[in-house]
């Protein structure tokens, strides 16, 4: 299973997401590092992404060998991050035939109605816990 995990600004949510993939999914498990700037991607890789690439164009051409998208819910809003996640990223994430496993996390000026207030490490938790299962789903059909 290849997991995409995306994110910009400082990558520290993508670097939270990576450390617990790695925690608790087989270690043949491909993670790839999509980031907005170089820094969100660095630090995806210091958590042991095994692939990592900056920018638009990057997203745009590795997002559809992902079989799961994961990262905040900004990664599907057009100039989200400050600016950092562009129109052309927002529309190959949205479009890409991966299944999205996204946190709740938005821009500012955007309330999601009927989410629960829940910690960050605790939303990571959950959200690797379901690949976890579909990993394991994967394995009982092969």
């Amino acid at each position: 299973m290849k997991i995409a995990v995306v994110d910009g600004m400082g990558g520290s949510i993508g670097h939270q997401i990576v450390l617990e993939l790695r925690r608790n999914l087989p270690e043949d498990t491909e993670i790839i590092a999509l980031g907005a700037n170089a820094i969100a991607t660095g630090n995806m890789m210091k958590a042991r992404a095994n692939r990592g690439a900056t920018g638009e164009n990057a997203v745009r051409v590795c997002i559809g060998e992902a079989d799961v998208i994961m990262g905040s819910l900004s990664i599907l809003i057009p100039n989200s991050m400050m600016g950092e996640l562009t129109p052309g990223m927002a529309e190959a994430i949205a479009s890409a035939r991966g299944r999205k496993i996204l946190l709740p996390l938005t821009h500012p000026r955007i309330d999601i109605l009927g989410t629960v207030d829940t910690p960050l490490p605790k939303l990571i938790e959950q959200a690797v816990e379901m690949v976890r299962r579909m990993c394991e789903e994967v394995e009982k059909d092969v």
